[in-house]
């Protein structure tokens, strides 16, 4: 990635102080004080830290430690053999991104620590003026060589009792949950990225950064409003936590601060705590719109394994090729294939092909026909959670994509249940391994990939680009399966979406659904605003090709971009209502999405974000005078009219709906 400002590093030592609670202590502040923290050690040698913005606290006294294998413990005993720190910044670019440029600016602190046993570890801080950043380190070292993680004792003591939005853990369907809103003190264990509002006004979003080798975070609730890292364990069977040789680095642990919740969704602390692009050349990396053979087997019109309704087909598939040509999308998804969806596939039931197709898709022909009309079909590699079948196929697999320029995949993992159907945690170390297997192969045969059913996005498309999305939560196919809340979509910006883009899959035109009992709790308006608002490079148009056909409406999904310059949030709360704005990259022009939950909403809507002394030609997709999300979805309204930086519109939402707006500043 292209560096465009870069500051020498300033090593200088720390001293350490003492206090009558603490033997030892040491002190960080961000570059502009923001933020601070202290690491200290008590006087059994047990090591821990706090952290203030300004003068609120947002941590309490916390531990930090870990419990290994053969009985040995890393929770006391500890002296400081070193400690250091360093200033960093730099401004570096996004191959592709919601923000081209980003500022990456922190002050560090590194611990080095020794316990009586001459084993080593050390702690690493960084402090932003929007967050912080630690993890740990395992130096090479003669006392330790490969060992085992049991438990790793990190704790987030909040200081009061404030009220989060998190999906619970361990609980059997991934994240594919609604985001439920409670005070700290009555959950027990939560998926991170978990989103707190706080009592003293600020608004925190817990997660982790650059997740490798080791497994993922979730939090434990330990009593009142006492949090701690709870590691997912290996399987079932097995308490191990993690297998790992020194030198070993963990994953970052990470708490991002906002001063209102906006402030979140701008926050680019995660990416900033991954290193840089490892794909040197990233021109291949392209973002883009999609359509695909999909929705259809949700709404029974079609099906996936073989048979009179099976959709992925020659002519049906060559149907959705000549739409996409025609309205400017880049590719075609097509499930359904290949081999291994005949039976009970879920889970590991059969065992999936990944370069063998049914006898009635012709991919030789698919796709140079898909070439010829200037698109590529995108794979589609389900696994039914079997990951030992799928890395036994995936060089083969992945060099067929190439072979029939096919320049992304979709990879699905589905299982019933928390563990792979070889009993390993689904979130647990092995898993995370076999993710990075899958990125690599991506990387190496040059193509994107948009994993569903994944682990957690942890800001790794700063290294590995070529990871453009994943899902990671409750998409817009739980609407043909019994349907999410309209505030769902309105929770989403402020906690999924803050660990990455989100393959939400927008775009129903045809909300009563005509072939489901089913209704999706939305709106036109709403629909088209999910675009600006639910951030992915690679952005789905999920409904039938003739639904769009034709209709007004369809005019905004062709003309939105899925790559911008900047962001910026106009207003929000969270799970009630959200405005964004994001200029196109290499562009004048502006995009907007407003959306609100099952309340109506009017409000005024300034410009004072566009370029002063440039008229706009803005076209507003609202939601109709009799638009409701229950009674009459698809009502809705195009005006178009002359604007400025000056300019304040009269904003009008429906229950349930949504406004999406285009500016582009006139000739």
């Amino acid at each position: 990635m292209k560096k465009i400002l870069l500051f020498v590093l300033v090593i200088h030592l720390i001293g350490c102080g003492q206090d009558q609670s603490k033997q030892l202590q040491t002190t960080l502040s961000s570059p502009e004080d923001k933020l601070s923290m202290e690491f200290y050690l008590e006087e059994d040698g047990s090591a821990g830290y706090l952290v203030n913005y300004g003068e609120k606290a947002i941590l309490d006294s916390s531990r930090l430690g870990f419990e290994l294998g053969a009985d040995v413990s890393l929770s006391s005993g500890f002296e400081i053999a070193k400690t250091s720190s360093s200033s960093f910044d730099e401004t570096w670019e996004q191959p592709w991104g919601e923000q081209r440029l980003i500022r990456n600016n922190y002050n560090e602190l590194k611990v080095e620590l020794v316990n009586a046993n001459q084993i080593k570890l050390n702690v690493i801080f960084r402090l932003f003026d929007n967050g912080i950043g630690f993890r740990y380190e395992f130096p090479e070292q003669e006392k330790l060589g490969e060992f085992e993680i049991m438990d790793e004792l990190t704790t987030f003591n909040m200081a009061a009792d404030h009220d989060a939005w998190s999906i619970p853990a361990y609980a059997g369907n991934r994240y594919e949950y609604l985001y439920k809103k409670t005070p700290l003190s009555e959950f027990e264990m939560v998926h991170t990225p978990l989103t707190i509002e706080a009592k003293n006004g600020l608004f925190f979003h817990m997660h982790e950064a650059a997740l490798y080798d080791y497994p993922s975070m979730v939090v434990k609730n330990m009593g009142g409003t006492k949090l701690k890292c709870d590691l997912v364990p290996y399987s079932k069977t097995n308490p191990v936590k993690a297998y790992l040789k020194a030198p070993f680095s963990t994953p970052w642990r990470t708490i991002q601060i906002g001063e209102s919740p906006g402030d979140l969704i701008t926050n680019y602390m995660v990416l900033n705590l991954n290193e840089p692009s490892k794909i040197e050349d990233t021109s291949w990396i392209k973002p883009g719109k999609y359509i695909g053979v999909w929705w259809e087997m949700f709404i029974n019109l079609g099906t996936w394994h073989q048979g009179p309704k099976h959709a992925a087909n020659t002519e049906n598939v060559k149907k959705y090729i000549d739409f996409a040509s025609a309205n400017g999308f880049s590719g075609v998804l097509v499930e359904g294939w290949n081999y291994g969806w005949d039976g009970n596939w879920m889970g590991g039931g059969t065992k999936f092909e990944f370069s063998k197709p049914y006898p009635d898709y012709d991919v030789e022909f698919l796709s140079k026909y898909a070439a010829e009309k200037g698109v590529y079909i995108i794979g589609h590699h389900e696994t039914g959670a079997d990951t030992e079948n799928y890395d036994e196929q995936l060089e083969e697999a992945y060099q067929f994509l190439e072979d029939h320029g096919m320049k992304a995949v979709k990879t699905g993992y589905v299982e019933n249940g928390d563990t792979l159907p070889n009993g390993i945690y689904h979130h647990g170390q092995y898993f995370v391994q076999h993710f990075q297997r899958v990125i690599e192969m991506g990387a190496k045969h040059k193509t994107m990939i948009v994993a569903h059913e994944p682990i957690k996005d942890t800001g790794k498309r700063r290294t590995w680009p070529n990871m453009v999305s994943r899902e990671g939560a409750k998409g817009q196919e739980y609407n043909a399966m019994g349907g999410s809340p309209t505030d769902h979509v309105v929770t989403i910006p402020f906690t999924r979406s803050l660990s990455g883009p989100f393959d939400y899959t927008p775009g129903v035109f045809d909300i009563k659904i005509k072939t489901s009992p089913d209704q999706v709790k939305t709106t036109i308006g709403k629909e088209l605003a999910l675009y600006t608002i639910i951030y992915a490079p690679m952005m789905m148009a999920n409904d039938l090709p003739e639904n769009y056909e034709g209709h007004p409406a369809f005019e905004y999904i062709k003309a939105v971009p899925t790559d911008w310059e900047t962001t910026q949030v106009i207003d929000g709360k969270i799970g009630d209502f959200v405005t964004i704005a994001r200029q196109e990259r290499n562009a004048e022009n502006w995009f907007v999405g407003t959306i609100t939950d099952e309340n109506p909403r009017a409000f005024k809507l300034a410009l004072d974000f566009l370029e002063e002394g440039v008229t706009y030609l803005a076209t507003i997709y609202a939601d109709g005078d009799d638009c409701h999300y229950v009674e009459n979805p698809t009502s809705y309204q195009i005006n178009t009219m002359e604007v400025d930086a000056s300019t304040i519109l009269d904003m009008k939402l429906a229950a349930g709906g949504g406004a999406a707006i285009s500016l582009y500043p006139k000739n």
